[in-house]
């Protein structure tokens, strides 16, 4: 005998309570964990690796130019492409992350993978059979063989590989252990954490910067890369320690396979006729429990073709128990989708904001080596270190943009956070065109010294400038990563659907790979088609080169680019969220309250 469909529809009642039981469960037992506690431990890992990193990347174009004695193109291009790598790779460590193996293991494994990376170029720089013979001179020098390039490569192929578990997952799982989608307090907190985890990077970048660097310029590169692989090791340690305090997540299944459930459905019912009511579209709270813990997205009127995809059929509304996700998606899923797809275009406005500095360090760490670095007669300032003063404006202009900043602004926009997001991110945009502005000035200034000492044919030849001429464009830089990189940050976090956190991470670092490798197509191309005689960025003697032409080109770049993200941010629509308010910070669904929609202002 046939089930009647009453009968259908007070078994699928049972099922969505029994499994809103299991949430409210698991949602007492996180409680439990997580929160404040954790923090220690996981900022110590983070403060370990981001020490490590910057020790082993902040000074590696002079370990390449001077130790394995590659030309300045090459030298540079290898980092960019193997730094465009690593900014790749936390894409596929997300997905992992989110589809099955979670943040914590994540982390570790790729702590792990990391390290070896570390070991391997410690041992190259230790072991003289690694390295080329010296080239004091820096003329008609043996470069690396083969072998010895392959010992590199391989190591930087193992921290990119590494580095793919813990980026993407690190600031996503430190959040993780606060409940920062409810209230709009608690978005301030959430605004606090981000900032605030910015600055405990940066102390462990300026430490790096400081000490590692001056021992590698001063004691030796086997202690210089040593110490960050020690740190490493004590990073991975701190984390798991902590292990039984965290609040683990659970993985929500693959974030692809669900958007192309909700592509494929609404190609497959792309002839159905949409109810003119957005309640009659198919909502499952049990079924998207695992993936909407903070509150189901609410549905929008923008791309409206994909709520097809949620579009209820006869023979569907008779047996929907389970559903087939391939033909019939839930409006969450659906909005997870249309989210992503808002979020694309303000995500790639950072790439080519990358491009244009991608390259920078590179070349302003060989400036400084042509210019005066005594700080004092006795003391010389490593020409590495200067980022300290990116780092030192960084980290102060945090402090002054909570302080003083966000109270008044929040004058002039009512704003309990000063700015969007979005207005964040502009602000850096334009404080950076100006950095680049300022560094091309600067380069004139100090071929124009060598000029006047004809010392322009002489690339080892110390030209009497001070190396503080390139302070300017650092703190510069520093001002705008207050801006644009905590306001990036900010906003995929913010704005990605919550199953896809790691995912969304990870877009800000494809956008840095992406910028990097498009850096590397246009420095070499820069450097194939402006001639050889007067070549804009030459291999050896920087002093006969162009490099402040380089600079405007890459500052008319960014101004383009920043035109284009003016149009975008004008244009996004922030998220729709259904939030679930608890009274006593105890969840019970019978006191619910009421329902929000945590909408942000548009800029």
């Amino acid at each position: 005998m046939d089930k009647k469909p009453g009968m259908d529809l007070a078994n699928q009642k049972m099922v969505e309570e029994e499994d809103g039981k299991q949430e409210e469960d698991s949602r007492i037992k996180n409680k439990k964990l997580g929160g404040i506690k954790t923090m220690p431990f996981i900022l110590a890992n983070e403060i370990c690796d981001r020490f490590a990193a910057s020790g082993f990347h902040s000074n590696m174009i002079t370990y390449l130019t001077q130790e394995l004695n590659m030309p300045l193109v090459q030298a540079s291009n290898t980092l960019t492409n193997f730094g465009g790598t690593a900014s790749f790779t936390p894409l596929i460590g997300a997905l992992i992350a989110d589809s099955f193996a979670g943040r914590f293991w994540t982390i570790t494994v790729g702590s792990i993978i990391y390290e070896l990376g570390l070991v391997s170029i410690t041992i190259s720089a230790v072991l003289p059979s690694l390295r080329p013979p010296p080239c004091p001179t820096q003329q008609n020098c043996q470069e690396a063989s083969t072998f010895q390039l392959w010992i590199l490569y391989l190591s930087l192929l193992l921290t990119s590989l590494g580095t793919g578990g813990i980026r993407p997952c690190v600031v996503t799982f430190a959040a993780d252990q606060f409940d920062m989608d409810k209230s709009s307090s608690a978005r301030s907190r959430k605004w606090n954490f981000f900032n605030w985890y910015y600055f405990s990077m940066g102390i462990a970048t300026l430490t790096a910067l400081t000490v590692v660097v001056y021992v590698q310029e001063n004691v030796g590169w086997g202690w210089g890369l040593g110490i960050p692989t020690i740190a490493m090791v004590i990073s991975i340690i701190a984390f798991l320690i902590g292990s039984p305090r965290y609040r683990k997540m659970k993985p929500g299944g693959s974030p692809l396979i669900r958007l192309t459930q909700v592509i494929v459905a609404a190609v497959k019912k792309r002839k159905e006729i949409a109810p003119e009511d957005p309640n009659l579209y198919y909502r499952n709270k049990g079924l998207d429990a695992a993936i909407s813990v903070h509150g189901s997205l609410v549905h929008t009127n923008q791309y409206k073709w994909f709520d097809k995809a949620a579009i209820v059929t006869e023979s569907e509304a008779t047996n929907i128990n389970p559903p087939n996700l391939w033909r019939l998606a839930t409006v969450h899923r659906v909005e997870e989708l249309k989210t992503i797809i808002r979020m694309l275009p303000i995500w790639a406005a950072g790439i080519l904001l990358v491009t244009s500095s991608s390259h920078q360090h590179s070349f302003t760490i060989q400036q400084a080596r042509t210019m005066d670095c005594h700080l004092s007669h006795s003391f010389e300032v490593p020409p590495a270190s200067l980022s300290i003063f990116g780092i030192v404006t960084m980290l102060c202009g945090l402090v002054l943009y909570e302080r003083l900043f966000v109270p008044l602004a929040r004058r002039f926009t009512g704003n309990p956070l000063g700015v969007t997001c979005l207005q964040r991110m502009g602000i850096g945009f334009v404080v950076n065109i100006l950095a680049t502005i300022v560094a091309s000035f600067i380069e004139m200034k100090r071929k124009s010294v060598a000029a006047n000492h004809n010392l322009l044919d002489d690339p080892k030849a110390i030209i009497p400038i001070s190396v503080f001429w390139l302070v300017p464009q650092f703190c510069l830089h520093g001002i705008a990563e207050v801006f644009m990189s905590v306001g990036h940050l900010e906003f995929l976090y913010d704005q990605s659907p919550e199953s896809m956190r790691s995912t969304a991470a990870a877009l800000y670092w494809i956008a840095i790979s992406m910028g990097n490798y498009i850096g590397t197509v246009l420095v070499s191309l820069v450097h194939k088609y402006t001639g050889e005689s007067r070549n804009w960025l030459p291999d050896r003697n920087l002093n006969r080169g162009r490099l402040e032409y380089y600079y405007w080109l890459v500052s008319g770049i960014q101004v383009v680019n920043l035109i284009y993200y003016i149009i975008c941010a004008w244009l996004y629509t922030y998220k729709p969220l259904e939030e679930v308010k608890e009274e006593d910070g105890e969840f019970n669904e019978n006191k619910i309250s009421e329902v929000e929609l945590a909408r942000n202002e548009t800029p």
